[in-house]
């Protein structure tokens, strides 16, 4: 997934109620491979990439985590598997496979464009 122009950007995900521990582990990794890259991009990424997780349990009976993006870095690549292959080169493969199965189903992405700034 590609930044672009947008004002903000999301993805939802379902991820298994038992593998809540295992995908907050790759997202730690992840803050961690935009923390020590040299590329000035990454940071910017890491400025403006937040996670969430969902207090209500997510359909059905999953847990639900929001990446908010705002404002997303034009051009950028935020491929979670792009970002940790970059910095972690021999765990990638096993960090994107503990990513991938943590999944109770896939990601869904939402560009969004400002409509209006309440308060401002």
């Amino acid at each position: 997934h590609r930044g672009t122009g947008i004002a903000a950007g999301n993805a939802t995900l379902l991820i298994k109620p038992d593998k809540t521990a295992e995908f907050e582990s790759v997202i730690a990794k992840l803050k961690e491979a935009l923390a020590k890259s040299d590329k000035p991009e990454r940071k910017q990424q890491a400025a403006s990439w937040k996670v969430f997780k969902a207090v209500e349990p997510g359909p059905p009976g999953s847990a639900l985590y929001v990446f908010i993006i705002d404002p997303p870095v034009k051009g950028a690549d935020y491929t979670v598997s792009m970002i940790l292959a970059e910095a972690f080169p021999q765990e990638v493969q096993a960090l994107y496979k503990q990513y991938a199965e943590s999944y109770a189903q896939g990601q869904n992405f939402v560009n969004l464009t400002l409509v209006a700034a309440l308060g401002k």
